[in-house]
């Protein structure tokens, strides 16, 4: 399902490892906005878990998305950069964009994390010329630098098949490649927070593109105008799957509600299933929730599109009666 005033897209890029893959995305009905996940063409589940491999895997088939969207006429891009399979500071979608990464012969060094053991030079000569007129909105739920303990390698690189010996190295080859990226612009910031997001991509679209990184709920909720429509409610509904202590830490549901409460109306969630840690949600501005799992079931029949749409109604229907 595409949201309205947007059209499906489907391109051919790189997985991971360089293979080929169809990829998806949307793009807005005048053309000028497209909205993609970079796990489209660079995500962990493209990858079978024996073949998991950060030093091999790259982000190119992101940067083939966003050429594929700048030749249809984009200028204004929302990309996602969760789930990734990659660690290679995003040089891999800079690659595909034109810009060059070179060892010390002048070469171009290879895909994944392992080439930028190599790098020397970073040139800007080739670059798409449209990506000067382009602006892009990155969705980032993380706060990690780049490098170091919090950093892209240590915190998420052994889910992605490093061992210890490649997380260290993998970080010491990006901070390398962070101190010659400033060179290039002096603006590029490793420390600053998401930079380590999607291996380093964070890092990749604040120091070579036109980038604002945000929390992605922001973003959904400014690209679809909520906030108009919040300010004109007697009411505000919201939900997700599962409500605990992680949904305060820059989740839908609490974004909805922080929102909400600017205009001091009240809120009520929806949701599958709670935990016990849930309550925080009432300090963050849900002010009652709802599990609307009404027996015992398993969870593929809890996550029935027609079981959860009844139970969702249901539950509703017994909530709204207080209200109305």
């Amino acid at each position: 399902m595409t949201a309205p005033g947007y059209e499906p897209v489907e391109v051919l890029v790189h997985d991971p490892l360089m293979r080929p893959v169809t990829a998806k995305y949307a793009i807005s009905a005048d053309h000028a906005t497209a909205v993609l996940e970079m796990s489209a063409a660079s995500g962990i589940t493209l990858v079978a878990p024996e073949e998991r491999n950060p030093l091999k895997t790259s982000t190119y088939g992101v940067g083939e998305m966003i050429k594929d969207g700048i030749l249809r006429g984009c200028r204004h891009f929302i990309v996602g950069i969760g789930g990734s399979a990659t660690n290679d500071g995003g040089v891999g979608m800079l690659t595909a964009l034109g810009f060059e990464f070179l060892d010390q012969k002048g070469e171009p060094i290879a895909p994944g994390a392992q080439g930028l053991a190599d790098l020397c030079s970073i040139s800007r000569e080739n670059v798409l010329r449209e990506l000067s007129e382009c602006s892009f909105s990155v969705a980032c739920d993380v706060n990690n630098p780049l490098c170091g303990e919090r950093g892209a390698s240590a915190v998420y690189g052994p889910q992605k098949g490093a061992t210890a010996q490649m997380t260290q190295n993998m970080d010491e080859w990006l901070l390398r490649y962070a101190q010659l990226a400033g060179q290039y612009d002096p603006a590029a910031d490793m420390d600053y927070p998401g930079a380590g997001a999607a291996g380093g991509l964070g890092f990749a679209f604040r120091t070579f593109t036109n980038a604002v990184l945000r929390p992605g709920v922001e973003i959904v909720l400014n690209e679809i105008n909520l906030e108009a429509a919040i300010a004109e409610a007697d009411i505000v509904v919201t939900g997700e799957g599962r409500l605990d202590r992680q949904s305060v830490m820059g989740k839908a549901p609490v974004g909805v509600a922080k929102l909400a409460k600017k205009y001091g109306k009240k809120v009520i969630a929806f949701c599958g299933c709670v935990t016990e840690d849930a309550e925080v949600c009432n300090e963050h501005g849900i002010d009652a929730y709802f599990p609307i799992v009404r027996g015992t079931c398993t969870l593929e029949d809890a996550m029935n599109l027609e079981n959860a749409y009844r139970n969702l109604a249901s539950t509703a229907y017994q909530v709204f009666r207080l209200l109305v």
